[in-house]
C-alpha cells in the first residue's frame, strides 16, 4: 500500500471513528434527561390520539411507552412530538427526536439517503382510498377525474401518481398536511376522494358519525412496511429500539402477557423466554441494560396482540399480514438467543 492510500484509509477510518462517537451516546443522554422523545402522528385515531384526559395513546404510543419503560424504568417518561409528515425527518435528522414512531413507511431512499435506521416493520400495510358512496363509485380504478385529498410529504404522493398514470387517468391533488386537515377537508366536500395508509383510512372512517355513507374501495396500491426508525450511526440505540419491538412480538408468541410477565420473570422451563426476561444469559448486558428491560417493555402495554387487540381491532382492523408467521401472518421476530 503506498503512502497516498495509507493516508486516505486513516481519513476514512478517523471519519468513521468520529461519526460513531458523535451519534454513540442517545442511551447515556436519554438516560441523563430521564425522558424519551418520541415523535409521533398529529393525531390518528388507533395509532396516537389524545384520550379524554389529554394523555396520548395508542399503537405507535404503546411502542415509545415500551421503550422508555425499557431504558428508565417507567413507561410514563415520554415526551411527545407531534410531527407532520413535512416534519417527521428534520426532527429525527436534528435531534429533536431520540426516536420516531409514527406510521413511516421503510423505503430505500429514507434508510440509505436520509440516514435513518429502521429497526423493524410494526404494521404491515398499504395504501387504500376511501370516497364517498354517493359518487357512485365502486372501484379506486373509476375515479377519472377526480380530487383526491393528498398528506403532502409522504409516499403516498409518489404512488397515487404512479397508480392513475398506470391506469391512464387524470386527477386534481388537494394538499393538506395533516389527518385531522385531511379529514375536515373531505368531510367538507373539498376532494372527492382520501388516500393514505389503508389503516389510517379506516381510522379516519371511524371517527364519521356516518360511516357507512363511506366506502373503501378494494385496492391496495402499495406496499407499506410502517416501523419505528432512529438515526444511523449509533449501533447501540438502534439495538436496543430493535430488540424491544422484537420482544413484544416474540412475548406473543411464547405466551408472555402484561399479566403474566412478572410471574414469568422469575422463571421459567422455556430457554427462551428466560433469556428474554433476564434469569438466563447477559442480553440485557449486551444491550447496556439490565437484565429485566425487556420485562418493564412488555409490562408496560402487553405484548404484540394486547396492543393490536387494544387499539386497532377497534377500528375494525384485522391482523391479517400483521398475525404472527404460525398464524398466517408474516409478523416474524429473530429469536432470543
Amino acid at each position: 500500500m503506498n503512502i497516498r492510500m495509507k493516508a486516505v484509509g486513516l481519513a476514512a477510518a478517523l471519519a468513521v471513528v468520529g461519526a460513531a462517537a458523535l451519534h454513540a451516546q442517545t442511551l447515556a443522554a436519554v438516560q441523563a434527561a430521564g425522558e424519551l422523545r418520541c415523535g409521533i402522528n398529529t393525531g390518528l385515531p388507533g395509532f396516537a390520539y389524545t384520550d379524554d384526559d389529554g394523555n396520548w395513546t395508542g399503537f405507535d404510543v404503546a411502542y415509545c411507552r415500551a421503550l422508555a419503560a425499557a431504558v428508565l424504568g417507567d413507561a410514563d417518561a415520554v415526551t411527545y412530538v407531534n410531527l407532520t409528515g413535512k416534519t417527521r425527518f428534520p426532527a429525527l435528522q436534528s435531534g429533536e427526536v431520540d426516536v420516531l414512531s409514527r406510521n413511516t413507511t421503510w423505503t430505500f431512499s429514507r434508510d440509505v439517503d436520509l440516514g435513518f435506521t429502521f429497526i423493524g416493520v410494526s404494521y404491515y400495510d398499504g395504501q387504500g382510498f376511501m370516497g364517498r358512496r354517493s359518487l357512485g363509485v365502486m372501484s379506486a380504478t373509476e375515479l377519472d377525474g377526480a380530487s383526491v385529498c393528498i398528506q403532502t410529504g409522504t409516499t403516498t404522493e409518489l404512488n397515487l401518481a404512479d397508480f392513475f398514470r398506470t391506469n391512464g387517468m387524470e386527477y386534481e391533488p388537494v394538499p393538506i398536511e395533516t389527518n385531522a386537515e385531511a379529514r375536515a377537508a373531505y368531510e367538507e366536500e373539498r376532494c372527492d376522494v382520501y388516500t393514505t395508509d389503508a389503516s389510517g383510512i379506516a381510522a379516519t372512517r371511524s371517527t364519521f358519525g356516518d360511516a357507512d355513507a363511506h366506502m373503501i374501495y378494494p385496492e391496495v396500491v402499495s406496499k407499506e412496511p410502517l416501523g419505528p426508525l432512529v438515526q444511523q450511526g449509533d449501533d447501540q440505540w438502534a439495538d436496543i429500539a430493535r430488540w424491544v419491538l422484537n420482544a413484544l412480538i416474540i412475548a406473543e408468541e411464547l405466551g408472555v402477557t402484561q399479566a403474566n410477565v412478572m410471574d414469568m420473570a422469575a422463571g421459567t422451563d422455556h430457554p427462551e423466554i428466560n433469556r428474554m426476561l433476564g434469569t438466563e444469559g447477559s442480553y440485557g448486558e449486551m444491550l447496556g441494560l439490565d437484565a429485566q428491560w425487556a420485562v418493564r417493555a412488555i409490562e408496560a402495554e402487553g405484548n404484540y396482540a394486547e396492543i393490536f387487540d387494544r387499539y386497532l381491532i377497534p377500528l375494525s382492523l384485522q391482523r391479517g399480514l400483521n398475525a404472527l408467521y404460525k398464524d398466517g401472518g408474516i409478523l416474524y421476530a429473530p429469536p432470543f438467543r
